[in-house]
C-alpha cells in the first residue's frame, strides 16, 4: 500500500468532482483512477460505486479514509519534529517556570524572544520545580525553569544563575528602602513560620537550611503563592523565607535579612527532557534564555 493512494482517495472524498481531485493532486484524472483500482485489489474491497457520473463511497471506503487521515497527520507531526528550521517552527512551545522567576526575571526576556522568533506560538505553564520535572519526562513541555538540586537521569541541566533566600520578618515600622540586614540563628529558633509546601523543592532546601543550624520552626501556614506569603508576613502572622527577587519592589511592612554568617541560595537552571531529540526552537531558546538570565 502506497502513501500518494492513500492520499488519492482523501482527495476524491473531499473534492466535489474527479477532476476537482485529481487537479489537487497535480495529476490526471485517469491517474488517480488508476491508483483507487490499485488500492482496491490490493485490499480486495470495493471503494466506490458509479451512479451515472457521480461516484459514490462505500462503507469501506469511508474506513478507509479514518485510516488514511491518521497515517497522514502522523507522518505531517514527524516531518515537524525533525524540521531543523527554528525561525520557522511554528508549532506550539511549551515552557515551564516557578511564578517568581516568571513575574521577576522573565519580561524583558520574553520580550526579547517574540522579537527574535516572530512566529514562536509560546505557551507557559506555572508550576512547582517538582511537576515542571514530571512534565518535561512526560514530553508535556519543551523546556523548563527549575530550581536545583534535581536528581533525574532522563533531563539535560543548563545551570543559570544563583538566587538568594532572604528571611522576611514582620516590622513594628515603616521600612524605607531596600536594605538587608542580619539577624542572630538564636532569634529563629522555634519561630512561627509561613512556608511553602512540604515535599517542594523550594521547601527542601529551606528545610535543610534550619536543620543545619539546628534550628526548630514552628510553620502555622503553607502555601505556594509567593505574594500570599509576603501579605501574612507584612500583617504580622510569622516569619518567612522567600527569594531574593521576589523583593527586590520597596517594602514596608517587613525587614529582609540574612542569617549572620551564613547565606542561603537556590540554583536556577533551564532542563530539557533527554528522553527525545529536542527541536532545533528548543535549543535555540535555550540558547537565548541562558544568555539574557546569566548578564
Amino acid at each position: 500500500m502506497e502513501l500518494r493512494h492513500l492520499e488519492s482517495l482523501l482527495a476524491v472524498l473531499e473534492s466535489p468532482t474527479m477532476t476537482r481531485a485529481a487537479e489537487s493532486l497535480h495529476l490526471s484524472t485517469a491517474a488517480v483512477s488508476l491508483q483507487l483500482q490499485a488500492l482496491a485489489s490490493e485490499l480486495g474491497v470495493e471503494l466506490f460505486v458509479r451512479t451515472g457520473r457521480k461516484l459514490t463511497p462505500t462503507p469501506a471506503a469511508r474506513r478507509l479514509a479514518e485510516h488514511a487521515r491518521a497515517v497522514s497527520m502522523r507522518l505531517k507531526q514527524v516531518k515537524q519534529e525533525f524540521s531543523n528550521d527554528a525561525a520557522s517552527d511554528g508549532r506550539p512551545f511549551h515552557f515551564a517556570t516557578g511564578a517568581t522567576t516568571l513575574i521577576y526575571r522573565l519580561g524583558r526576556p520574553f520580550k526579547a524572544l517574540r522579537k527574535r522568533y516572530p512566529r514562536l506560538d509560546l505557551h507557559v505553564t506555572v508550576l512547582a520545580t517538582e511537576e515542571i520535572v514530571a512534565g518535561l519526562v512526560d514530553r508535556q513541555f519543551d523546556l523548563g525553569l527549575i530550581s536545583l538540586p534535581v536528581g533525574n537521569e532522563h533531563l539535560r541541566i543548563v545551570p543559570l544563575f544563583d538566587e538568594e533566600l532572604l528571611v522576611v520578618r514582620p516590622s513594628p515600622h515603616r521600612v524605607r528602602g531596600h536594605h538587608i540586614g542580619t539577624i542572630d540563628p538564636r532569634e529563629l529558633d522555634g519561630a512561627p513560620f509561613l512556608l511553602y509546601p512540604k515535599h517542594s523543592n523550594m521547601r527542601t532546601i529551606i528545610d535543610r537550611f534550619l536543620d543545619s543550624l539546628g534550628l526548630k520552626r514552628r510553620v502555622i501556614m503553607e502555601a505556594s503563592d509567593t505574594e500570599a506569603i509576603k501579605g501574612l508576613v507584612e500583617s504580622g502572622f510569622g516569619y518567612s523565607i522567600l527569594p531574593e527577587y521576589a523583593l527586590k519592589q520597596p517594602v514596608q511592612g517587613f525587614q529582609l535579612l540574612r542569617v549572620k554568617g551564613h547565606r542561603l541560595v537556590r540554583n536556577q537552571a533551564l532542563a530539557t527532557s533527554i528522553m527525545a531529540p529536542p527541536r532545533t526552537l528548543t535549543e535555540n531558546v535555550a540558547t537565548f534564555l541562558q544568555q539574557a538570565l546569566t548578564r
